[in-house]
């Protein structure tokens, strides 16, 4: 008896003693000029700090505010560098309780260039994807796994973008998550920790917007009883810029990149029940759409991506796809980016487990685009027969996928090449839009 007590104490001991390390991360999150966001994740409680330096004075360190993980956010944080200068590339490591945590993967961030009133801004690339699926036994539907070709991340790694853009349905609630957030915490653990995920999470700069699947259960609205929990633990998981930047609720929110600005839409947080026959019927509902008009129109970006989860110029009314749910709402948005004369206007969606590009021609405007990239691993789908208007010849792939988009060339004549890539890195289609084309 005294023996097992001894043991019982030893290992309570050990428990105790264990220093905290990271579950996952570290994820670049949001870059600025002067400033960057580290996201990060610890196997237990932890006082975290962000120590940061620039590569070319590597002995002169500084040190981020202090953050306290706790369990009730799943041990999840986001550490600041700030005070940084333009255009500059810094090492960091993050400690925890004073104990620096073991790089396993390249960690280095560079700010954004400041370019504005002094030379042409500078090319990049950017990755996107939607509809990310990792596989658990224990709470997957029986039958073949409905995830797969994790390798897709590493073939996103070998690209290099600066930053991708997760396009909604970025993890996978199942039945037994939307019940009580601590189920929602662990399916978003549960997915940050897969390790064919780490070297992506600390090699590009990450954002993201939501789809139905991990804001709550499927074709979920405003009507989801705990849609202020999912705003928390979305925001706990994604180091986003400032998100409800409507301030009515929701995780709408605003990226600048050089010359082009992103407009990453909320498509659940207002959203009416879908077929409600009563009221006005709305995705985006009036204050995110007047926000994203007002944003549109003050802006001076090159191109202005509107990220929404589901498709929007497809007149295809099937599934949850705009035209389908809120037709009145879409006509009024084509309207108002019409009526405003808006140049740039380019819409990147989700959601369909296939990926194609859509093109709508208007008259006495340019054509606006909307391209899908989906699945990143989850199971693929193929378009319905009917759904070819507006789809560009060729441009529907119904494999596993990611895309990368390129912006190039010189101030007010800039290049958009947006290429399909398989699983493995493969292209498998690609095509080019001018600037001077959407005005």
């Amino acid at each position: 008896m005294k023996h097992n007590f001894s043991a019982v104490l030893i290992y309570a001991l050990s428990f105790f003693c264990h220093a905290a390390e990271l579950a996952s991360g570290p994820m670049l999150g949001h870059v600025s000029a002067r400033e960057a966001a580290i996201w990060f994740q610890s196997d237990q409680p932890a006082a975290a700090t962000l120590a940061y330096w620039s590569l070319n004075s590597p002995d002169e360190r500084h040190h981020s505010a202090v953050v306290q993980t706790n369990l009730e956010h799943a041990n999840t944080g986001t550490l600041l560098a700030t005070n940084l200068m333009p255009g500059t590339a810094y090492g960091f490591e993050i400690l925890l309780g004073n104990q620096p945590q073991t790089a396993k993967h390249r960690q280095t961030f560079t700010t954004q260039t400041l370019w504005r009133w002094r030379d042409d801004p500078p090319d990049f690339r950017f990755a996107l994807g939607s509809c990310s699926y990792i596989n658990e036994a224990a709470f997957d539907r029986p039958g073949r796994p409905y995830g797969g070709d994790y390798q897709i991340f590493d073939a996103i790694a070998d690209k290099q973008p600066d930053f991708m853009l997760w396009l909604g349905d970025n993890v996978y609630y199942r039945d037994t998550d939307w019940e009580a957030p601590s189920s929602m915490y662990a399916r978003f653990s549960h997915t940050r920790r897969l390790p064919e995920l780490q070297r992506l999470l600390s090699t590009a700069h990450h954002y993201a917007i939501w789809d139905d699947h991990d804001y709550g259960p499927d074709n979920s609205d405003r009507s989801f009883f705990l849609r202020e929990q999912a705003v928390q633990v979305f925001n706990d998981f994604w180091a986003n810029p400032i998100t409800n930047v409507t301030g009515a609720g929701g995780i709408t929110s605003f990226l600048e990149w050089h010359d082009v600005a992103f407009f990453m839409l909320d498509n659940r947080y207002f959203r009416q029940a879908n077929h409600r026959v009563s009221g006005q019927r709305t995705i985006l509902g009036k204050k995110q759409l007047e926000w994203l008009i007002n944003g549109l129109k003050s802006s001076t970006a090159s191109f202005k991506f509107i990220a929404i989860g589901g498709q929007f110029i497809s007149s295809s009314e099937v599934f949850e796809n705009y035209v389908m749910m809120a037709p009145g709402e879409r006509r009024l948005l084509l309207d108002l980016v019409a009526a405003e004369q808006i140049p740039g206007v380019v819409f990147l969606s989700g959601d369909r487990h296939h990926a194609s590009l859509h093109k709508m021609t208007r008259q006495n405007s340019y054509p606006l685009y909307d391209w899908t990239v989906s699945p990143l691993t989850a199971s693929t789908h193929n378009p319905l027969p009917g759904e070819g208007q507006y789809r560009v010849a060729d441009s529907v792939y119904t494999e596993r996928n990611f895309g990368i988009a390129e912006v190039s060339g010189p101030f007010n004549d800039r290049t958009l090449t947006l290429t399909l890539h398989d699983v493995d890195g493969e292209p498998v289609w690609s095509t080019e839009i001018k600037q001077t084309e959407l005005q």
